[in-house]
């Protein structure tokens, strides 16, 4: 599998442009849906870290205010 991958991501690369509207679409869609698959990955580690962070601070308001 790892001599596979390499070949063919070195054959996409090699594939001509896309041109004309049709083929901007297409890589604009692309490009949408690699930045969306990415902000999903990164907002569900933010959205732990902030879960985290406001227990913590919600612990220490709840230290300083009744200790």
């Amino acid at each position: 599998m790892s001599t596979t991958f390499p070949a063919a991501s070195l054959a996409l690369l090699q594939l001509p442009m896309p041109e004309g509207p049709i083929g901007q679409a297409l890589l604009a869609v692309i490009a949408i849906g690699i930045v969306i698959l990415v902000g999903r990955v990164v907002l569900s580690i933010a959205w732990k870290l902030v879960l985290i962070a406001s227990v913590l601070i919600g612990a220490l308001w709840l230290v300083t205010t009744f200790l």
